[in-house]
């Protein structure tokens, strides 16, 4: 009796601090629902693969990539709450680049916490928490946290029309002169 009274205790702290290493919801806004990681446990990430969907950049299971005006260089000034709505995609090793995404335009960056965020073109990559499945494009042309966030497309540049293959207008690309958005 009094094993199973001890064992009981044991196996809910176990569980509360499984559940609590893995919530995800540090630094880097990793949200379980997109398999990301926080920056504090990125080890676990593995190599990001980068590929298109649809015209624009998406991760290897199909969840859309964006870039932030508001970077203006390769590395990222979303932090804080700012990458709970926004996760930056994590990666371990050297990124791959899989149909027209351009292995050549892939690297990465690194946060403040020592993380390594994927950067397609010079332009950190981020999720947005609003996605909640493969294919879903809300967060297209969001103005959070001060700036416009918009899908990449292979080129590199900012996808600043309606998202494409949505059920609104086709998509435009920023021009080669303001490739960025803005």
């Amino acid at each position: 009796m009094k094993i199973m009274t001890l064992g009981v205790p044991l196996v809910a702290a176990a569980l509360v601090a499984t559940a609590c290493s893995s919530s995800g919801s540090g630094a880097a806004g990793g949200n379980p629902r997109f398999g990301t990681t926080s920056v504090s446990s990125s080890a676990s990430a593995g190599v990001a693969v980068v590929r298109t969907e649809n015209g624009h950049l998406s991760d290897s299971n199909g969840r859309a990539l964006y870039l932030w005006v508001a970077d203006t260089t390769s590395t990222s000034t979303c932090d804080g709450g700012c990458a709970t709505a926004w996760p930056p995609l994590i990666t371990t090793g050297k990124p791959t680049a899989a149909g027209d995404a351009k292995a050549g335009d892939l690297a990465t960056t690194k946060r403040s916490d020592g993380a390594l965020q994927v950067t397609y073109d010079g332009h950190p990559l981020y999720y947005f928490a609003g996605d909640a499945a493969a294919g879903q494009t809300n967060g297209q042309g969001s103005d959070g946290y001060g700036a416009k966030w918009w899908l990449v497309d292979p080129s590199g540049s900012a996808i600043t029309g309606s998202a494409p293959g949505s059920s609104t207008p086709a998509a435009s690309s920023s021009s080669s002169s303001n490739r960025y958005g803005y």
